[in-house]
């Protein structure tokens, strides 16, 4: 059987509601699902209780951005108590920044002569975390961009006109926090960051060093050359392996749920170990 230990709700940047990813999940007989919004757990006691109706196992999950050096990471966290307190405080404080980027992010687009105003990105991102996919899909429903990809090359990546940063925790802050609340810490897809491999040894070296728990190694655009690079990897530094499908919904073409016939099958086999290094989180 398959997991999908990577997805995306309408809390963040998905289309589809916690129960839908859940029900989708059933149909396609996964044995495990984790919702990893970006930033946020709002959806974690609606995936709980859809999984209990459907018979889906659910694992507590969410996404972080973060910085390490120079790299910009995404460290997925599995495991954890939503209502640790301390966690709760660090996801404000990431969220905030969001809130500060997207004002950057609109003004610098109303200097461009675009006008998106904050109460149409609000009622666009409906219950969730605004961030630059709204923007971009505000900014196709304008006609001003073709798709949300044209909108990121022209206006929202880095470099580009309207872009902004905003704050972010370092890698080894994030790892921390998410071990306080008893989870672990993964390192999202990480073949990305690097096509080449040349710098992902030395780098995650580094973030095993501050206590990294696993690479995701099964992912869509990793390679089988990649993903053989990245187990001789864990294996050398003792890491889990995990895997999803990053779905986003209508957000993201041809991009489906693990187990879907096109799609990554990530084996359900990585549950127990994942499960095992829960069991053995540091008590805090």
């Amino acid at each position: 059987m398959c997991v999908d230990l990577h997805t995306h709700s309408i809390y963040s940047d998905g289309t589809a509601t916690p129960e839908e990813l859940v029900q989708l999940a059933a149909a396609l007989n996964l044995h495990t699902l984790a919702i990893t919004d970006h930033d946020t757990i709002e959806g974690c006691s609606e995936s709980l209780a859809a999984g209990n109706r459907y018979g889906v196992q659910i694992i507590s999950g969410l996404e972080v951005s973060c910085m390490h050096g120079p790299f910009s990471l995404h460290i997925l966290g599995y495991g954890f108590d939503p209502e640790d307190a301390m966690l709760q405080q660090k996801l404000h404080r990431l969220q905030e920044g969001r809130q500060q980027r997207n004002r950057k992010i609109l003004a610098r687009l109303a200097e461009l002569g675009i006008e998106i105003h904050e109460d149409e990105l609000r009622n666009d991102s409906v219950c969730g975390l605004a961030g630059r996919p709204h923007i971009a899909r505000l900014l196709v429903a304008k006609n001003i961009v073709s798709s949300m990809d044209h909108a990121f090359r022209l206006y929202l990546a880095k470099g580009k006109p309207a872009y902004a940063e905003r704050f972010c925790f370092s890698a080894g802050e994030t790892i921390d926090f998410i071990h306080k609340a008893g989870g672990v810490a993964v390192l999202a897809h990480p073949a990305i960051l690097d096509p080449s491999m040349c710098v992902q040894p030395r780098l995650i070296g580094e973030l095993v060093e501050r206590k990294l728990d696993g690479l995701e190694i099964y992912y869509p655009t990793h390679s089988k050359k990649a993903q053989k690079k990245l187990q001789a990897i864990a294996s050398r530094h003792n890491l889990l392996i995990t895997g999803g499908s990053d779905y986003h919904g209508n957000n993201r073409r041809n991009n489906g749920l693990a187990g879907n016939k096109r799609n990554i099958c990530p084996p359900d086999s990585i549950i127990k170990a994942l499960q095992a290094r829960l069991d053995n989180v540091p008590a805090t």
